[in-house]
């Protein structure tokens, strides 16, 4: 097991080493100039687009709405990251982390708007629903290179794989975090919440089409929740703000940092922590966007790009502010639930340890359950779209839940960063070829909305 927890070390030094950095960042800004800042300027759009519902398909089959594919796709996203990520990165790379969190954001928001409008475009129809996301188009440019038809793309099934192999690890993480959660806030042991968590996951993951219902209602209640909460903290803090937005922006580019060879650190952690949580051109989201039905691709695109800036532009910036807003020598050497938890006790008294058990459980079960509607198109790919295959990803899942529990902190992270990073390298190389297709939908879309 040693050898194996030193190969994924391994395989995360090379992938995190300013190769995932520069590809992230590079697409992004692309992305942005080409589509003229359509995170920016669209914003209002995308508000009123995820209203719109789906209806019913040529059978009366019912389908996916915008609504819901967003709250699949948003309950993955504001999960464990916006909780146990932030305080990660906050306490490895510092405040400043912070700073490179909300650029990978308000830039891979467009990353975003393009991974789900090609998901979109390149769907299929499934046994219940639509499947897709990047192995189909990825698997659709290796048809258009090689110029003939394909079962399977190698680079498509390997974008699967990975794609399978980082849910699995977040699996993990999200058994984890809400054992140790559970553990501080009630003295409940890390095997009993393991356990009840992974019953309740399997009650629903099991059952047909139970998934998108129940995060119809956890996702909207849980992310208010949480943010009403820390909205009311930071203004009863608020004289602070100024100095603690100086200190994120001081420490995002400080000499300090660079002088003590620690600059990379804060730019690796805040970039690493921002994309394992808004998951902006890692491929993950537009497994979800496919499966709307929309009347127009470019829509789920615009809906994509919303639920980036609504993870890290605010929730994770609620995370930070409420363990920034508290003085350093109380959580100077803590991590992860730990850091976040002695931090809501400072602010809130001992409610505040159980509030953030609470909701870091709906948090993470909505995470789950997220990330397992993902794996569907993926599992569809590999094996085709039928029973036993999707039932065996079910309980292989499961059973990595009921595993995170009781295993390192350190290795469950690292787990989700190597399948994150791989899904990422694959997905970008179809994403840049593919993304004129995307910028001619969304011409068009503007041409009949007369949007400027």
């Amino acid at each position: 097991m040693e050898i194996l927890y030193r190969w994924i070390d391994g395989i995360n030094d090379v992938l995190w080493s300013y190769l995932l950095v520069a590809l992230l960042l590079g697409c992004a800004v692309w992305f942005t100039l080409r589509t003229r800042g359509v995170q920016f300027r669209m914003l209002g759009e995308m508000v009123r687009v995820l209203g719109e519902s789906a209806g019913s398909g040529p059978r009366g089959e019912k389908h996916v709405s915008s609504f819901q594919a967003f709250a699949v796709s948003l309950a993955s996203r504001v999960g464990t990251g916006n909780l146990a990520g932030v305080a990660t990165a906050i306490a490895v790379g510092g405040p400043g982390a912070v700073f490179w969190m909300w650029v990978i954001a308000l830039l891979g928001a467009s990353s975003a708007f393009v991974e789900s409008t090609l998901a979109q475009l390149y769907k299929r129809k499934g046994r219940d629903s639509y499947i897709g996301g990047p192995a189909y188009y990825i698997h659709v440019l290796a048809e258009r290179k090689r110029g003939k038809k394909l079962k399977r793309s190698v680079c498509a099934a390997l974008f699967a794989v990975s794609g399978l192999i980082c849910w699995c690890g977040i699996s993990q993480v999200i058994s984890n975090s809400v054992s140790s959660a559970f553990e501080n806030a009630f003295q409940v042991p890390p095997l009993a919440t393991t356990v009840v968590l992974t019953l309740l996951a399997a009650l629903i993951v099991l059952r047909k089409n139970a998934t998108v219902k129940s995060l119809d209602f956890i996702v909207p209640v849980m992310a208010v929740c949480y943010f009403v909460i820390t909205v009311g903290i930071v203004v009863l803090n608020l004289r602070q703000l100024p100095a603690v937005l100086a200190r994120i922006f001081a420490e995002a580019f400080g000499l300090r940092q660079v002088a003590a060879g620690g600059f990379g650190a804060v730019l690796m952690n805040g970039v690493k922590r921002g994309l394992f949580s808004n998951e902006a051109g890692s491929g993950s989201a537009p497994c979800a966007a496919a499966a709307a039905e929309c009347d127009d691709p470019v829509k789920m695109g615009l809906v994509q790009a919303l639920g980036v800036l609504i993870d890290t532009v605010v929730i994770c910036s609620c995370t930070a502010f409420l363990m920034l807003l508290v003085p350093q020598e109380i959580t100077a050497g803590l991590t992860g639930m730990n850091l976040l938890q002695t931090a809501m006790q400072y602010h809130l008294g001992s409610f505040g340890i159980v509030f953030i058990a609470v909701i870091l459980a709906l948090f993470s079960f909505s995470t789950f359950l997220g990330v397992l509607y993902y794996a569907r198109g993926n599992v569809a790919y590999l094996c085709g779209d039928n029973w036993w295959s999707q039932t065996a990803y079910k309980l292989l899942a499961l059973a990595m839940l009921l595993v995170g529990g009781t295993q390192a902190y350190t290795v469950v992270w690292d787990l989700g960063d190597v399948g994150i990073g791989l899904m990422t390298i694959f997905n970008m190389l179809a994403l840049v070829p593919l993304s004129g297709e995307a910028l001619t939908a969304l011409n068009d879309y503007e041409k009949r909305k007369k949007i400027k």
